[in-house]
């Protein structure tokens, strides 16, 4: 664990002095395993003047286990389940994809890409990705009003 945290605090500290664009960071309560992220949605995409809020948890064995990261603010997309929990589908944070040179910065830029470029192909909503491959306007109208009306 000490090895984890020293990693954790190192690539805290990378991420603070080069902060990466549309995205902040922020223990919770002192505790490096557990972050509060805050995404902008990227212009461009249905997200846009939107400020989603979601949750870094990381494992005790860090970085031989993948990070956790969920969304604590409703989305409509398909890959982010639509529940109360928000897991997200990304291919990096499956423990067979995931490897430890990988850091958390990769997350954190590859979860704001999806919100650009969703992957209906690797979908936790199938009816969502239905509805961004098949009718991408009415996919872009809901996603755009439920950004407007959970993430502000």
């Amino acid at each position: 664990m000490a090895n984890a945290q020293k990693r954790i605090s190192r690539e805290y500290a990378e991420i603070s002095s080069n902060p990466l664009d549309g995205i902040s960071i922020s223990p919770i309560d002192s505790d490096m395993f557990k972050w509060h992220i805050q995404l902008t949605g990227p212009q461009g995409s249905p997200y846009a003047g939107g400020t989603f809020k979601l949750l870094l948890t990381l494992p005790e064995n860090y970085p031989f286990k993948p990070p956790i990261l969920s969304f604590q603010t409703k989305i409509y997309h398909p890959n982010v389940s639509n529940d109360d929990k928000g897991s997200m589908c990304l291919g990096i944070l499956r423990s067979d994809q995931w490897k430890p040179s990988c850091k958390i910065a990769a997350v954190l830029e590859m979860a704001r890409g999806l919100m650009l470029e969703p992957n209906p192909d690797d979908a936790v909503e199938n009816a969502i990705a239905d509805e961004y491959k098949n009718r991408k306007a009415s996919f872009e109208k809901t996603a755009k009003d439920w950004t407007k009306q959970y993430a502000k």
